[in-house]
């Protein structure tokens, strides 16, 4: 919480990589608020904003996963209250895609798009947002994943190249809809440790990206 009245609020709303999941086969273990880039981004933004950490692991855009003990991950069930919970917002930096591409999901880079705009569209249409005053969005394209890699193997075959299209499908959703983008493929890649989460230095990089965006809009 920032408790400078005048500060802009921030919605970081995302999985794993938000989450600050450390590479591995153990998805307790998570980056320090110093770490993870939602902290780092924190930071460099300074008394003037304040960052609103909704990150979870195993968040699809809006699919219900089948497998028992994850009903809690459709991020669209989660995202409407959300909103109401954080109103107002400023700011929404979406970072979704990435567990789409499980293979027990059997989405293409298209079906993955066409999920991130029913997001975009909750966004803009709640009914609590006041005429002019619908949060301005980032979104973010997710980092390529290593399929060659035995623990992003278990359930990500045919991932790879789905993750190298979606960067020019997430770009045609930010042209057509007016949104800022950075595609993470080109600034950070997948941890060698397991082919699918972000080392240390990636979150830097992420963070200093958004700095970069957040503070230089045209």
């Amino acid at each position: 919480m920032n408790t400078n009245l005048s500060s802009k609020r921030i919605l970081c709303f995302g999985d794993s990589n938000t989450w600050g999941c450390v590479p591995g086969n153990d998805h307790r273990l998570r980056y320090s608020p110093q770490e993870r880039w939602t902290g780092i981004l924190q930071s460099l933004l300074g008394n003037d904003y304040e960052i609103i950490e909704e990150g979870l692991n195993g968040r699809t855009t809006c699919l219900d996963d089948p497998k028992p003990g994850r009903e809690d991950k459709n991020g669209l069930t989660y995202l409407i209250p959300c909103l109401k919970s954080q109103s107002p917002l400023d700011i929404i930096i979406l970072s979704l895609g990435t567990n789409d591409m499980k293979q027990r999901f059997n989405q293409s880079s298209q079906d993955i798009g066409k999920n991130i705009l029913k997001l975009i569209q909750v966004i803009r249409d709640i009914n609590n947002y006041e005429a002019g005053d619908i949060p301005r969005i980032i979104l973010l394209s997710p980092p390529h994943i290593d399929e060659t890699n035995p623990l992003a193997a278990e359930n990500y075959i045919g991932a790879s190249n789905k993750s190298k299209e979606l960067g020019a499908v997430f770009q045609k959703i930010a042209s057509e809809n007016e949104l800022e983008l950075i595609d993470l493929s080109q600034i950070v890649s997948p941890s060698s440790i397991d082919g699918l989460h972000l080392d240390k230095e990636d979150h830097l990089k992420i963070a200093e990206a958004l700095k970069n965006i957040i503070n230089n809009r045209i």
